[in-house]
């Protein structure tokens, strides 16, 4: 039998200010960062980002993709995705919902991009919620429908389209992110 949830600590955005390394602080939960993503999980984020920062540039200059920036959702709560897509420019941290949200999930961060951070980002309203598994090469891809995120992509390739709020489109070679 486990230790009982109310007796654990719970931390704030203050504390996590603090910490040295890389952390992520789930509903006052303490999340250690995995060691430096491998050499495939880094390509595949790069790739991703680079094939939508590439059409953004022609369609609207203002949409931006942010490696790796903290997402401040709430006092208790600040996650780190790989990847985000928001159309605005962010100076220090990201402090409302984007329209895209990107994982590359391992199998060490498996649970929490599939589980927790699935129900954080369809509670928060992300439009596109984008799952990329390098060891399978493949991608998975839920879009917010009536509140609720419905599969809107599952494929090993094939180009994934995307539609962002203000008309700008966003195209994903499957192929090209693990060739």
């Amino acid at each position: 039998m486990g230790i009982e949830a109310k007796h654990l600590p719970r931390y704030t955005i203050d504390d996590y200010k603090q910490w040295e390394g890389d952390w992520e602080l789930i509903e006052g939960t303490a999340y250690a960062m995995a060691p430096s993503p491998l050499g495939r999980h880094q390509k595949v984020a790069f790739e991703i980002g680079r094939q939508i920062a590439n059409q953004l540039e022609k369609c609207n200059k203002n949409c931006k993709v942010y490696p790796e920036l903290d997402w401040i959702i709430s006092e208790d709560t600040v996650v780190r995705p790989d990847l985000i897509v928001i159309c605005k420019d962010i100076e220090e941290y990201l402090k409302e919902t984007p329209e895209i949200v990107v994982e590359v999930v391992s199998k060490s961060t498996a649970y929490k991009d599939e589980h927790i951070k699935f129900e954080i980002y369809e509670r928060e309203k992300v439009p596109f919620y984008i799952l990329a598994y390098p060891d399978i090469k493949k991608v998975r891809v839920f879009q917010l429908v009536n509140g609720k995120f419905d599969k809107y992509f599952d494929g090993e390739d094939g180009f994934l389209e995307i539609s962002l709020k203000n008309g700008c489109k966003a195209k994903i070679d499957i192929k090209e992110l693990f060739a």
